[in-house]
């Protein structure tokens, strides 16, 4: 079927004379995919409704946060019954030592940990310690990693610019992009070239360790040990940004499912239940140079608002049950497994991915291991895919370079009708 569209075509013609491109972040607008972006109105439990009517199943999920689904009865609850109570002081509350103390009681690779309201922010608060504590100026990163758009971070990065086709975004002035190092996601070799050329000038290397933002890249065996190893050789940090993956793969994060300990971490999105919010931690020594408890300064107007806080525990808390991550990984390998089968059956090269939470799905000939394999998958059969799917109900990343997610409420009988959408969806475009 054909869904209805004329009122989200309306909305966006009259936010493109408000906002740029009609957005707020560049995704949204379905450049890569081709079409009119649906404005929604409302969430329940695996499910998106747009301004037509239309529901859909929704795979996006606020690109990952909402993995106890839309609208969960614990988060609501707990966001009322702060509401009530004020949205922000400006002020310590026990909420936020309560949050840091369940984060870190789940990442033993942090001691201590400090709230801010965004991943981009966590990032490059991270980045700047690195900085301040190893007195060094040159940072790592990988190619279609996205860590937030921060000017050193903004350079060959994936998500939103990659699906742009912008490496660079104008405005970074050339003096902070040659401080960083952009290297071939998964590729060890390069990066021990690199440390051997700059090593005494390198402050961090930066890494999503299961890369969400060109699809979903998982680590090679060894690849994370490696850059453990190697940065411990010449006195740099490894910051593990987790912003996707915390909460999301395993209680734990990546880190705890690799088994590799990094100096830092970032993390946002399921920490905060929805509500926007970021936080950055890890080894006391470093983490005691943050002001006020040291002279690398950090501040937030916002930092440890009450209302994220309190969704943000009651979602780690519903996360923390047993049994939770084997039933979301359950998820991920059932929809890889369909999107693969009905790849084959009708002929299309397929490669699929999961962990967890998260999975990628890519019209490719080869494994997706870096962004450069990510980049060469058929954009134009996935845009085709996409629309067929949303046709069926079925609401995916508008992007052939965005991870998808399932919560705890994508039960047996909302996956059938998606398997089944998949294989109708796939049919349709054979």
């Amino acid at each position: 079927m054909t869904h209805r569209t004329a009122r989200s075509a309306e909305a966006m013609k009259r936010a493109q004379t408000l906002i740029p491109g009609g957005v707020n972040s560049p995704v949204r607008a379905f450049r890569a995919v081709g079409g009119t972006p649906r404005f929604m109105t409302r969430g329940e439990g695996p499910y998106l409704y747009d301004l037509d009517g239309n529901r859909y199943i929704d795979y996006v999920l606020s690109w990952g946060p909402l993995i106890l689904g839309h609208a969960h009865q614990a988060v609501v609850q707990a966001i009322t019954e702060q509401t009530v109570r004020g949205t922000s002081y400006g002020a310590p509350t026990e909420l936020e030592s309560d949050l840091a103390a369940l984060i870190l009681s789940a990442l033993p690779s942090m001691d201590l940990v400090r709230m801010v309201n965004s991943g981009t922010e966590a990032t490059m608060s991270a980045l700047r310690l690195a900085r301040g504590f190893t007195g060094r100026s040159k940072i790592i990163k990988f190619i279609g990693c996205y860590h937030g758009h921060a000017d050193s971070l903004l350079i060959r990065a994936g998500s939103g610019v990659a699906t742009f086709s912008l490496p660079d975004s104008p405005g970074v002035p050339p003096e902070i992009a040659a401080l960083t190092i952009s290297l071939p996601y998964n590729d060890l070799a390069a990066v021990e070239s690199a440390f051997a050329q700059f090593g005494e000038e390198i402050a961090a290397i930066i890494v999503e360790p299961v890369g969400g933002n060109m699809g979903m890249v998982p680590p090679k065996d060894g690849f994370l040990q490696g850059l453990r190893a190697v940065t411990q050789s010449y006195g740099a940090l490894l910051i593990f940004d987790e912003v996707m993956t915390g909460f999301r793969v395993r209680f734990g994060g990546a880190q705890g499912y690799y088994g590799v300990k990094p100096d830092l971490t970032t993390l946002g999105k399921v920490i905060g239940g929805g509500l926007p919010v970021g936080a950055y931690g890890g080894r006391k020594d470093i983490m005691d140079l943050v002001a006020p408890a040291g002279p690398v300064y950090q501040a937030g107007t916002l930092s440890g608002n009450p209302l994220a806080v309190a969704a943000g525990l009651a979602t780690l808390k519903t996360l923390a049950t047993e049994g939770v991550y084997e039933g979301l990984e359950a998820r991920s390998a059932q929809l890889v497994s369909t999107f693969l089968d009905a790849g084959k059956r009708y002929g299309f090269p397929v490669q699929g991915t999961f962990l967890g939470g998260m999975f990628g799905c890519f019209f490719a000939e080869h494994p997706v291991t870096d962004y450069e394999s990510a980049a060469q998958s058929d954009k134009a059969r996935y845009a085709s895919y996409f629309h067929a799917l949303l046709d069926r109900s079925v609401y995916l990343a508008p992007s052939h370079l965005e991870a998808g997610f399932v919560s705890l409420v994508h039960d047996d009988v909302v996956l059938a009708e998606t398997c089944e959408a998949i294989d109708s969806a796939m049919r349709a475009i054979h």
